[in-house]
């Protein structure tokens, strides 16, 4: 099922204040969808609107605040009408640590906004996209939910992986009735993730960033960019960087050899 973007007019995308939310955000008001861009950052999120004010529509949202939540959808759509496309972008980093030597309370905040804000999310816009027979939802995952993990990223990966199951499970929920749904799985993308975390309460240390090709990460308006040729395509998986499919194709290996023992181990 392909989407036609012509018939979008109102998209929500949470965390778009800035990185690859605000480059979702320019790339669907420069293919004719008005946004409103829902950010814990209240500040930041009224000076993005300024620059677009008559595609842009801007509300402070903390993703953990299920209140919070319903109220946004009603001042958004008192703007720009019906919401048709949901994008569930906004989250915190991981932080280094080891899960032995994890705050049990970081831990706690890490799902609380990279998976259960998204669950908040799903559970505000999902049934209204049900009824009227039509939209998408992006998720935003992580490329890291999909490879076999790195220390000092557990419990970041943990939420991103859990995300990536809701959104296969959504997928085959809301296919029957017209809705897509993809789950965004960035490589690395210039964005402030690192002072959001920190700005949250959260802890960042250094844990090395790799794109491949030794830069800084993909600008935020080439990923805003694939996000809009995966929902246009309805594509289940919207990837950004494809040199990590040799760390994905790691963990596929691993899991082979596993079946193969269990096969093996059989008792007849």
């Amino acid at each position: 099922m392909r989407v036609d973007l012509g018939s979008a007019r109102h998209a929500f995308v949470t965390g778009g204040a800035s990185g690859i939310g605000r480059g979702i955000a320019e790339a669907l008001a420069d293919a004719g969808v008005c946004v409103t861009i829902a950010d814990i950052d209240g500040e930041a999120t009224e000076e993005v609107v300024a620059t677009r004010p008559d595609d842009f529509a801007g509300l402070a949202l903390d993703v953990r605040d299920r209140a919070a939540w319903r109220e946004a959808k009603s001042r958004s759509e008192a703007v720009f009408g019906p919401v048709d496309i949901l994008v569930n972008n906004a989250g915190i980093g991981f932080n280094g640590r080891d899960f032995a030597d994890l705050d049990p309370e970081v831990f706690d905040r890490i799902i609380d906004i990279d998976l259960t804000g998204v669950f908040n999310g799903i559970s505000t816009f999902a049934a209204d996209l049900r009824a009227r027979g039509r939209g998408h939802i992006v998720n935003t995952a992580s490329v890291m939910a999909l490879t076999a993990g790195a220390p000092g990223r557990g419990a970041y990966s943990a939420a991103k992986s859990a995300v990536v199951a809701m959104s296969e499970a959504l997928r085959q929920e809301m296919a029957p009735h017209g809705v897509g749904v993809s789950v965004l799985c960035p490589g690395l993308v210039r964005s402030n993730l690192d002072s959001t975390t920190t700005r949250l309460g959260g802890q960042v240390e250094n844990v090395a960033h790799i794109k491949g090709d030794g830069s800084l990460g993909m600008d935020p308006a080439e990923a805003g960019a694939r996000v809009l040729d995966g929902i246009a395509r309805d594509l289940p998986y919207i990837l950004t960087h494809p040199h990590y499919l040799s760390h994905v194709e790691a963990r596929t290996d691993s899991l082979r050899r596993c079946f193969a023992e269990a096969e093996s181990a059989r008792v007849p």
